[in-house]
């Protein structure tokens, strides 16, 4: 009796172990590959799979989108300028049977195949399309990637671009760049500013030319507005219109006398230039140098005295005679 109990016994574990492996239970999100003696059955599942101990075997794949995260990558942009760029990578099974057949290990090929596309993609970029048109870059690297594994049973659904890092010279650079581009917008808003301005004020100035009464009426506003404050002294000027109507009472109506234009004086002749002789009169010959001509006195005879008028006395003059004549 013994041994009849221990002989059903071991029956029944060999049932148990038979029935635990031919028997697979799988979930929703997974699929079996089956190989018998070595040869591909084809893909099985959800639910319950029965296999044949020691002839089938199993690989079980899941269906659900995987998580990669690229690692850092060095390169170089089209510009010339080091970068180091990561990126993350969703990607899923949709074909269980070539994802087993076709390839080995196949998150490890879809990483490798990301990283490698990242950097001959991003490479061909520049800077400023790497930073800015981020988006664009993403499609390009998902329709690439998607091509390679397509084989494989995989499709990859987003790339998307994590983090771009660049030196630190080169952030200086791009700061001084943003910062000038912010200062001409500045500048040109505000010229945009005066411009709108000054048609309006041009705009206004043509409305109030059309009635001289309107800029008195604009000026005493404005007076109004400006004496609401007390705590400082502001100097306004007066329009000439006000004071036109004064001004004309004093004058009396009458016309203002005009000015006095100063008479012209004939301009000096300059020095160095000699005047001209009129032409009707005669031209006096020069006199020689030394003056004019002189008559010498006649010699005296003996016994002769000179004129008063030459001695510079005042009784006639009577000749010389010799002292011994009487």
């Amino acid at each position: 009796m013994t041994a009849v109990v221990v002989a059903v016994v071991i029956v029944l574990a060999v049932v148990l172990a038979v029935a635990g492996a031919s028997i697979r239970v799988l979930r929703e999100y997974e699929r079996a590959v089956v190989f018998r003696l070595g040869r591909l059955i084809g893909g099985k599942g959800p639910g319950i799979v029965l296999l044949i101990p020691i002839i089938d075997r199993m690989v079980r794949v899941d269906l659900r989108t995987i998580t990669f995260d690229i690692p850092p990558q060095d390169l170089i942009t089209r510009d010339n300028v080091p970068a180091k760029v990561n990126a993350v990578t969703y990607f899923r099974v949709v074909d269980p049977v070539k994802s087993v057949v076709e390839v080995e290990r196949y998150r490890a090929a879809t990483s490798q195949i990301a990283q490698t596309t990242l950097r001959s993609v991003l490479g061909k970029a520049d800077l400023d399309m790497l930073l800015s048109e981020r988006e664009r870059l993403n499609e390009s690297l998902q329709q690439i990637i998607d091509e390679q594994t397509d084989p494989w049973g995989v499709k990859v659904t987003t790339v998307e671009i994590k983090d771009v890092g660049i030196p630190s010279g080169m952030q200086r650079a791009m700061a001084r760049q943003a910062e000038a581009e912010r200062e001409r917008r500045a500048k040109i808003i505000n010229a945009e500013g005066e411009y709108q301005a000054a048609e309006r004020l041009f705009d206004a100035a043509e409305i109030i030319s059309g009635n001289p009464a309107a800029l008195q009426l604009r000026y005493l506003q404005t007076l109004l507005e400006v004496s609401s404050n007390q705590s400082s002294t502001i100097v306004l000027p007066v329009p000439t219109d006000l004071l036109r109507p004064l001004m004309e009472a004093g004058d009396g109506g009458g016309e203002r006398p005009r000015r006095r234009e100063p008479e012209r004086r004939p301009e000096p002749e300059r020095l160095g230039t000699a005047r001209e002789a009129p032409r009707d009169l005669p031209v006096p010959d020069p006199e020689p140098l030394g003056g004019p001509e002189r008559t010498e006195p006649e010699p005296l005879r003996r016994g002769e005295r000179t004129e008063p008028e030459a001695l510079g006395r005042g009784e006639p003059a009577e000749p010389l005679g010799h002292p011994d004549e009487t």
